[in-house]
């Protein structure tokens, strides 16, 4: 059994959000959620909420075990992207890209 949760256009870096990612796909959800209270990072949580969130899809609409749950897939898709210009020297415009994340994050419950 599998539940999934997605948090849209957040507006943080899909290279920022994927470091942290890459700490908690393949843990428990417990070793994850602990993992992400301690990471320095901005995404951690917001990927923090999209994983109990998926717990809370498991547990409700499946029926899950919380401690039989395990983060099996997370990934970071590239959102739309905010393009803004800051003036320079000259009457130059240099580009600012405001990037944006779709977090999704699968968990799945353990066989055996």
């Amino acid at each position: 059994m599998e539940a999934r949760a997605a948090a849209r256009y957040v507006r943080i870096s899909p290279s920022k959000v994927r470091i942290v990612i890459d700490l908690i796909r393949g843990k428990s959800v417990d070793e994850a959620l602990a993992i992400l209270r301690h990471v320095p990072r901005v995404a951690s949580e917001a990927i923090s909420k999209v994983v109990r969130s998926a717990v809370a899809n498991a547990e409700n609409n499946l029926d899950a075990n919380r401690d039989d749950l395990y983060v099996a897939e997370a990934y970071a898709d590239e959102g739309p992207t905010m393009k803004r210009y800051h003036p320079r020297q000259r009457g130059q415009a240099f580009p600012i890209l405001k990037r944006s994340s779709h977090i999704t994050v699968v968990v799945r419950t353990k066989e055996g």
